[in-house]
């Protein structure tokens, strides 16, 4: 059922994105009275249709093949390849007859609509949630690396205290793109000393392999105390409680949870002795381990942890405050797709690290439907789907907006053939990059699904 779930939201969510983006060329191709033939969410590859009607000289409807979506567009060369149609006179309500600027105008109209979808969609998200952080003030005993943030010489209890000498507000900021992104410095502080490290260029391969909790945990250090048993764990036959604290793993003192998590990772597959605090006595509970280094069964946690977490603050911005907020949201999201692109051409970051494709996003998605979430993640996709339209590759938006400024400049269009031959390329291309990115989003899963 979880699995029915995630592909829903996928389907769900990219049919949104699809639609209102093909709603873009529609509505402005008959805007400047061109003719408009097709309008389908996927493809009909072949002829082949799952549902279609007509209505007003327009055939709508859902094609077979997952990819995306067109609108067909009378007198203008694209994927359906129509060159029998193009092979005739130019008519007054054709795409080639309308002046270049209209025609570009229909060309990043698609893209037109996504932006201002990402926009909208931030906007509501702020106006109706605000924003929540934890003030990085009051995160007392300092960050908890994970496998990136240790590899780049972060240590548990660091306190990041500025990025490029900037002091540092908000403790989510930690795990912002402005971090990641922009090959920061960090200062912090460590026991008495102040040093700074560098996030290095690269490390975008490495947030792809890992994910981003293991850079810096989205939890602070904390201390903590047991909430619940799991039953049947190794930690309910040995006796642990609610209430519980442990306070040392074979000998070795334990403060914070993760603390306790790096001491049990040692002795995978062994038995430790606890020592746990329990009504101001001392116990000791010898305690199986399991290979995962955790207290519950053969691959489970065996408690829940309790902790006592810093105060979180929330800035309300009212409904028309919230517009330049969320306009910024979505910017960053555009911004950071090409900064990520950027650091493929220089050679800090491999292509299929920066990529994701259906099985990627789904996953994104999640096995649960939380609409905050959702929504969220749609309005991301809006603004990659914005981005990588922009793209200057035949078949693409792009492609074809950077031929009609070249006609522009040229004060005369570009030939039907040339057109046709890109367009070739283009389409192949893209089918060859969708493959790509499949098997990479397969191979990704393969890969963090072996212990």
């Amino acid at each position: 059922m979880s699995i029915v779930i995630m592909v829903g939201q996928l389907i769900l969510g990219l049919s949104i994105l699809v639609i209102l983006h093909e709603l873009g060329h529609f509505l402005a191709a008959r805007a400047f009275g061109i003719k408009v033939d097709k309008f389908y969410l996927f493809f009909d590859a072949w002829g082949f249709s799952l549902f279609k009607f007509t209505y007003k000289d327009v055939e709508y409807g859902i094609g077979w093949l997952p990819l995306g979506g067109y609108v067909k567009i009378a007198g203008m060369i694209d994927e359906s390849m129509d060159t029998e149609q193009m092979a005739g006179p130019a008519q007054p309500w054709e795409f080639r007859s309308k002046p270049a600027w209209q025609r570009l105008i229909v060309m990043l109209a698609g893209v037109f609509v996504n932006v201002v979808l990402g926009i909208f969609i931030f906007w509501m998200l702020t106006a109706r949630l605000g924003e929540s952080y934890i003030a990085n003030s009051s995160i007392k005993y300092g960050i908890v690396p994970g496998t990136i943030g240790k590899k780049m010489g972060l240590e548990a209890g660091d306190k990041i205290i500025a990025v490029n000498g900037k002091p540092v507000n908000r403790f989510e900021d930690l795990m912002s793109s402005k971090v990641l992104l922009d090959h920061t410095v960090l200062t912090l502080q460590r026991g008495d000393k102040t040093m700074d490290l560098t996030v290095p260029a690269n490390i975008i391969n490495d947030l792809s392999d890992y994910g981003i909790e293991q850079f810096i945990s989205p939890l602070p250090r904390l201390k903590f105390a047991i909430d619940s048993v799991v039953p049947g764990s190794s930690a309910q036959i040995a006796g642990l409680t609610k209430g519980d604290s442990v306070i040392a793993v074979n000998g070795t003192q334990v403060v914070f949870y993760d603390q306790l998590q790096s001491e049990l990772k040692k002795y995978a597959n062994k038995t430790v002795m606890l020592d746990v605090k329990r009504n101001n006595e001392v116990k000791q509970l010898p305690t199986a381990v399991n290979k995962e280094g955790k207290l519950g069964g053969k691959d489970g946690g065996g408690i829940v942890p309790k902790f006592i977490f810093p105060e979180e603050k929330t800035i309300k911005y009212g409904f028309f405050g919230s517009l330049p907020v969320g306009a910024n949201k979505a910017w960053g999201t555009f911004s950071n797709n090409a900064k990520a692109i950027g650091k493929v051409f220089k050679g800090e970051a491999k292509f299929n690290k920066v990529i994701g494709g259906p099985v990627a996003i789904a996953t994104m998605f999640g096995k649960e439907v939380d609409w905050v979430h959702f929504w969220t993640l749609v309005g991301f996709l809006s603004m990659v789907l914005a981005f990588t339209n922009l793209l200057p590759i035949p078949a693409l938006d792009g492609g074809h907006a950077v031929f009609l400024i070249i006609e522009m400049i040229k004060g005369k269009p570009l030939s039907d053939k040339f057109l046709e031959r890109a367009q070739i390329v283009g389409f192949v291309l893209l089918i060859s990059l969708m493959v790509f990115v499949f098997g990479n989003d397969i191979v990704k899963q393969v890969m963090k699904s072996k212990p």
